[in-house]
């Protein structure tokens, strides 16, 4: 039986890989799980009640893009969080979690070739996995732009050879960046958004975490390409309810851009994705509308920033992050310091190096941890002062 190549040289995902280093030893105390960006805060209640009065919907089959109520809220949201008017019906698209929509874009838009070469997809170094997987699945040579402090913990883009620019189709990026915390300021999204039109390339922004921050709204890619007169087609936005809204299960993301960008989405999207069912949308149509708990839920992140500074504040290299809800810690190597971390204080953390790309002392990650403060913020602040005991003592 044969079997493609093309995925054979994968390494394990970083959570199975996580269990392989730290399961086979035993906690060295109450087990802590700082890993996964599974948010722990409550969501909206009545988010239970719009999915028992929608129950009847169960019973037919979804409308694939989205409800036009859904379609709707989502479209009005992006005009009150961005400040861009886009059409319910030709700009915006329903998703089953943004990795879906993160993964597909790429196999409906990535060309076979890019001035007559295998085309490049760029993705920051750290990333999140699905990029690298896309771009493979397409047949683009995926290239790893680091993303380290020298870089303000963004991709450099600009300073790759012309040759490789020329042959992108696509870019991803993350603002605010996971696992860093950094955001895109203007200037960074405005100049990328000018070396994409030079270089004609698309930009796929991933922007999951916008709304966890700690005083400054941060700009979106759509905001800044309007304002610029790109093209329409140039920025396709990537957000969902995951992060903002406490309900990763939902699985309720959006993918908004030009009208051709969509209508190619929609088009694959019609034949390979799986649609949200209809209680389901019915409820994340309200919550795309609502932003009071999106407020509370802020606050929340912005008291554990402050347990965060207070508990590490004074170690040398500590960067404190502007948005998400991720510490990137330096230490001397991440693996190590993740299983002293484990067999000493049961505090689980994640190896950056598991979430980046290159050989051992060529990979970005690799003197780093990433520590979710998803956790309730007593379990939080003790999790953190044994980690700096741990690791910083």
């Amino acid at each position: 039986m044969n079997f493609p190549e093309r995925f054979s040289n994968l390494p394990e995902y970083a959570f199975p890989r996580l269990r392989a280093l730290l399961d086979v030893h035993a906690p060295g105390g109450e087990i802590m799980h700082m890993t996964i960006g599974e948010p722990k805060h409550d969501f909206p209640p009545w988010v239970t009640e719009i999915i028992s009065r929608n129950a009847h919907l169960f019973q037919g089959y979804p409308p694939n893009d989205g409800s036009p109520e859904l379609r709707g809220a989502m479209t009005d949201w992006i005009a009150r969080r961005y400040g861009v008017r886009m059409d319910p019906e030709t700009q915006v698209m329903a998703l089953n979690g943004t990795r879906e929509g993160l993964y597909n874009a790429a196999m409906a838009l990535c060309p076979e070739g890019k001035n007559g070469k295998t085309p490049i997809v760029l993705t920051p170094n750290p990333f999140y996995q699905v990029y690298m997987v896309a771009a493979l699945s397409v047949g683009a040579e995926p290239r790893f732009v680091p993303a380290t402090a020298e870089t303000g913990h963004l991709p450099d883009f600009a300073g790759l050879p012309t040759d490789v620019l020329d042959r992108t189709a696509i870019a991803y990026i993350c603002s605010p960046a996971n696992p860093q915390g950094a955001v895109a300021s203007h200037a960074y999204w405005s100049d990328l958004i000018a070396l994409a039109e030079k270089h004609d390339f698309r930009i796929f922004a991933d922007e999951c975490y916008s709304e966890i921050y700690r005083d400054t709204p941060p700009v979106g890619a759509l905001t800044v390409a309007q304002e610029m007169g790109a093209d329409p087609e140039r920025v396709t936005l990537f957000n969902s309810l995951s992060k903002r809204s406490n309900l990763a299960g939902l699985r309720s993301g959006l993918v908004a851009g030009g009208p051709e960008t969509l209508q190619r989405i929609r088009q694959l999207r019609a034949y390979s994705g799986a649609p949200l069912p209809g209680p389901l949308q019915a409820a994340a149509a309200q919550v795309w509308a609502d932003e009071a708990h999106v407020a509370e839920n802020r606050a929340l992140y912005q008291e554990k920033y402050a347990i965060a500074d207070a508990a590490l504040g004074d170690l040398q290299g500590y960067m404190p992050p502007e948005a998400g809800f991720f510490l990137w810690l330096p230490v001397e190597d991440g693996e190590r310091a993740a299983l002293k971390l484990w067999t000493e204080t049961g505090v689980r953390v994640l190896p950056g190096a598991y979430l980046s790309q290159g050989e051992p002392g060529r990979n970005p990650g690799e003197t780093y941890i990433r520590v979710a403060m998803v956790a309730p913020k007593t379990e939080l602040q003790r999790g953190l002062e044994r980690l700096r005991d741990c690791l910083y003592g």
